[in-house]
């Protein structure tokens, strides 16, 4: 980026002596911060997109978590149900205790999954977004090497075809912000 910037500065100069090729010096220092805004939202939809990962896999972890819990007290159960104990009433009542322990691990298991599947939603969901940022931002700096074509060339055709690649950097960027 810094590169590019430097670019810009040296044919400014450039442009001052030809006062025709300003407004081509003005589109490409718009363009540059464009493509810095883009590049922001890029970076950010990444990183949103992995912290979300890492609390779905979390959510998952914690799932197994509670699965193995309630594996083990359904063992429990059948292990009670297959021996002989000396006490039948305090069997059933172990029974009646680890029963209702089993069913509030499934009750948690389906929230906990719920929870999981929703952030592996807005997982993809900031992946659509990321991507649509990453191809705004390639369109954009595409369009602005394009457009300084037009300050080495002297030929409107490299700065128009510079615009329109840039436009539509713009506009994927737009649909990505559209993207919830």
């Amino acid at each position: 980026m810094n590169e590019e910037l430097q670019e810009l500065k040296e044919r400014a100069e450039e442009a001052r002596e030809d006062r025709s090729l300003a407004p081509v010096t003005l589109t490409m220092a718009i363009l540059a911060v464009l493509v810095a805004i883009v590049t922001l939202l890029d970076h950010r939809a990444h990183t949103e997109e992995l912290l979300l990962q890492s609390k779905s896999t979390d959510q998952w972890a914690f799932y197994q978590a509670k699965n193995i819990r309630r594996h083990s007290y359904e063992m429990f159960l059948d292990l009670l149900s297959i021996s002989s104990p000396k006490d039948p009433a305090a069997a059933e009542k172990m029974k009646e205790k680890y029963s209702a322990q089993v069913e509030r691990y499934k009750d948690e298991q389906k929230e906990i999954e719920a929870e999981a599947r929703k952030f592996e939603a807005e997982v993809s969901t900031e992946g659509r977004k990321a991507a649509h940022f990453g191809l705004g931002e390639v369109l954009l700096e595409v369009g602005l090497v394009v457009t300084s074509i037009t300050l080495l060339t002297r030929r409107k055709a490299f700065w128009i075809f510079g615009l329109g690649l840039a436009t539509a950097g713009l506009l994927v960027t737009a649909l990505g912000l559209l993207i919830h």
